[in-house]
C-alpha cells in the first residue's frame, strides 16, 4: 500500500456530513475539563497501590500489576477503539465509552477480588480513550486561524487531569480509604457523560474505509515510516522508566521515609513541575533543535534517576528532583516525537497518533508490571539501575540510528 492509498484512508475534518457548528470559548474549556478527567482515570491507582493490594489479597510483587493492566488497556482502546471515531458518529462512541468507565470505577470501588479487580482495571484503561477522540473533534470545530490555540489549550487540560490525578488520589485514600477515591471519579464520569450528551455536538463521518481497513493500514503505516517506530521505542523506553518510578516511588517514601498519603500527594505535585517541558519543546522543535534536545531529555532521565544512588539523591528532596527532572525529561521527549510524527503524513495524523500513543504505553505497562518485582527484590537501588538503563537504551540507539542517517545521507 503506498502513501497515497494511505491517505485515501483517512477521514479528514472536512468529511463531516454537515457544518461545523461555532467553537466557543465555553465549549474549549468543556473539552479541556473533559479530557483531564478522564485521562486521569488512569492514574488514581499508581501512588496508592500499597494500600489496594493487601485490601484483595495480591502480594507485594504483583502489586504493580494494577497499573500496568490499566496502561495495557489504555494501549488497546488506543489501538482498536479510537479507529471507531473515523466510521461511527462521534458523540455516541464517546458517551458510550464514558459510561463504560464511569463502571469500570464503581466497579473497581466495590469489587473484592483481585482477579476481578485486575480485569476492571484492563475495562477502566480500554475505556478512557475518548479523549484521543475529544481532541480531534476539537480541531474540526476549530477555525483554521485558531486551531493550534484551542488544541493547546485542551491538551492543557489534559496535562493537568495527568498531574492532578496522583495527588489526588493519596489525599482521598488517606482521609477515606483507596475505594472512595474510585467512587468519586465514578462519579465525575457520570457528570462527563451528562455534559458530553448534552453540550457536545454531534459529527458523522463519512463512510470510506472500512474498520478492517483502517486497522489494517495501522500496520501499513508502521511499516512505512522510520521516523514513526524510532520515535515510538524513544518515548516507549522513557516511558517504562517513568513509569517504573512513579509506581514504586510512593511505597519507598511510605515505607523507608514514613510520608503519609498526604504528604506523598504534595509529593507528587512538586515533581509535576517537569511539565514545564512541553511548551519548552515545542519552542525548541520549531526553531530547528529537534534532535539537539531529544538527546537532551535521553541524556537527563538516566542522569536523574542515578542521582537515587547518592546519599542526597535517596533523601526525599533528592527524590523530588528526581521525579522533576524525569517528568521534564520524557515530557520534552513525547513532544519532539509527536511533532516528528505529526510531519511524516498530515492525511495519516489521526492513525500515526494512535500508533505512537499505543507504543508509549506499552512501555509504561512494561515499567509498571515489572516494578513491584524489581522493588521487592531488588530495593530502591535496583529500580534505579533498571529504570537509568530504559533511556540509556534509547539514547544508545538514537544515537547509532542518527550516524546511519548521516552517513547514508
Amino acid at each position: 500500500m503506498n502513501t497515497s492509498t494511505l491517505s485515501t484512508l483517512s477521514i479528514t475534518p472536512g468529511a463531516a456530513q454537515s457544518p461545523a457548528p461555532a467553537l466557543t470559548r465555553a465549549m474549549v474549556l468543556l473539552f479541556a475539563f473533559c479530557c483531564g478527567a478522564i485521562v486521569a482515570n488512569i492514574y488514581y491507582a499508581q501512588p496508592i497501590v500499597e494500600l489496594i493490594a493487601p485490601d484483595l489479597g495480591l502480594s507485594a510483587q504483583s502489586a504493580s500489576l494494577i497499573v500496568s493492566l490499566t496502561q495495557i488497556g489504555y494501549a488497546l482502546g488506543l489501538l482498536f477503539l479510537v479507529p471507531l471515531a473515523d466510521l461511527v458518529e462521534n458523540r455516541r462512541l464517546m458517551i458510550a465509552t464514558a459510561i463504560v468507565a464511569t463502571a469500570s470505577l464503581a466497579g473497581a470501588a466495590t469489587m473484592e477480588h483481585a482477579n476481578g479487580f485486575l480485569l476492571v482495571s484492563l475495562l477502566l484503561g480500554f475505556s478512557s480513550v475518548s479523549v484521543q477522540m475529544l481532541i480531534p473533534l476539537a480541531a474540526h470545530l476549530a477555525p483554521e486561524a485558531s486551531r493550534g490555540k484551542v488544541v493547546g489549550n485542551i491538551m492543557s487540560g489534559l496535562l493537568l487531569g495527568i498531574l492532578l490525578a496522583r495527588p489526588v488520589s493519596s489525599v482521598v485514600a488517606d482521609h477515606f480509604g483507596w475505594r472512595a477515591v474510585f467512587m468519586l471519579a465514578a462519579l465525575v464520569m457520570l457528570a462527563i457523560v451528562a455534559l458530553l450528551a448534552m453540550t457536545i455536538p454531534q459529527r458523522k463521518p463519512q463512510h470510506q474505509a472500512t474498520y478492517r481497513q483502517l486497522l489494517k493500514s495501522l500496520v501499513t503505516l508502521m511499516a512505512h515510516h522510520a521516523v514513526l517506530r524510532q520515535r515510538a521505542l524513544y518515548q516507549g523506553l522513557l516511558f517504562a522508566a517513568f513509569s517504573l518510578f512513579w509506581t514504586t516511588v510512593p511505597v519507598e517514601l511510605a515505607r523507608h521515609h514514613g510520608l503519609s498519603q498526604t504528604q506523598i500527594a504534595v509529593f507528587a505535585l512538586v515533581g509535576a513541575i517537569g511539565a514545564i517541558a512541553a511548551p519548552i519543546a515545542g519552542r525548541l522543535a520549531d526553531a530547528g533543535f529537534t534532535r539537539r534536545a531529544s538527546l537532551l531529555s535521553m541524556v537527563l532521565a538516566p542522569f536523574a534517576l542515578v542521582l537515587g544512588l547518592t546519599a542526597p539523591g535517596y533523601s526525599v528532596i533528592g527524590l523530588a528532583i528526581t521525579g522533576v527532572l524525569l517528568d521534564f525529561a520524557v515530557q520534552m521527549n513525547m513532544v519532539l516525537g509527536q511533532r516528528a510524527v505529526y510531519a511524516l503524513d498530515p492525511a495519516s495524523r489521526g492513525r500515526l497518533n494512535a500508533l505512537y500513543m499505543t507504543s508509549i504505553f506499552v512501555g509504561g505497562a512494561i515499567g509498571s508490571a515489572v516494578a513491584s518485582s524489581v522493588f521487592e527484590v531488588y530495593g530502591w537501588p535496583g529500580v534505579v539501575l533498571v529504570g537509568s538503563a530504559l533511556p540509556l537504551l534509547a539514547l544508545g540507539m538514537f544515537v547509532l540510528y542518527g550516524q546511519r542517517a548521516a552517513h547514508h545521507g
